[in-house]
């Protein structure tokens, strides 16, 4: 296979981008971020994009992939719901839209969270337009869209949050994430896992489009 990832450089991304390249079934990996990923594999290529939204200027770049794994998320703290659905609705549909063009039989996995409302009516912000977002990815004509809906995640092999609350929420959570796991399977999954299944629906595809934690870890 071929992937493309978008937001490698985040904690889920980090994970995803390791477990790509210890891949024999993945040939080749193009990472489209805003900032340089220090890198370096034979199978790994970048483009640094500081506009995402610009996306679709890359063109013939994007052609000949069969996924694309995008974890790109920001939080929503401290910001107006306009602002979000352009960073987290906008930013995704034109990203997947400018992939589908070049890209018809493309399986499109998106990282979304536990609690997401797919109604898109609800009172959280956040879960709303996250639905918004996932609804619109699966009207897609993809060859195949899986939602990600992981709840705790705990990093492994190295990959940390850029953010440095969860980098200091992590730490505090360091030493009962692992038996918080064992206990309650259906909350907590890994970066490894996550990472793991995505090849896993790319590859084989699921039988449901929105997966939660449990369905994370199975796969």
């Amino acid at each position: 296979m071929k992937i493309i990832l978008i937001g490698a450089s985040g904690m889920v991304g980090q994970g995803i981008l390791r477990e790509c390249l210890l891949d024999d079934g993945v040939q080749k990996v193009l990472s489209i971020a805003r900032s340089a990923i220090g890198c370096v594999h034979a199978k790994f290529t970048q483009i640094v994009l500081t506009d995402l939204m610009r996306i679709g200027d890359l063109d013939h770049a994007l052609e000949g992939y069969d996924a694309c794994f995008d974890s790109l998320g920001a939080s929503s703290a401290g910001m107006s719901e306009a602002t979000y659905t352009h960073q987290t609705y906008e930013l995704t549909l034109t990203i997947a839209k400018s992939l589908l063009l070049h890209n018809t039989g493309m399986t499109f996995v998106y990282v979304s969270g536990a609690g997401t409302d797919s109604s898109e009516r609800g009172r959280v912000m956040w879960a709303r337009v996250k639905g918004r977002t996932e609804n619109a990815l699966l009207a897609l004509p993809f060859k195949a869209a899986y939602m990600f809906r992981p709840a705790l995640i705990q990093p492994l092999n190295g990959a940390r949050s850029k953010t440095p609350a969860y980098r200091a929420l992590y730490a505090l959570l360091a030493p009962i994430i692992t038996p918080l796991k064992r206990w309650w399977p259906q909350y907590v999954t890994t970066t490894e896992q996550i990472a793991r299944a995505m090849l896993r629906v790319a590859r084989d595809g699921a039988s449901k489009n929105i997966l939660e934690t449990s369905d994370i870890n199975a796969l």
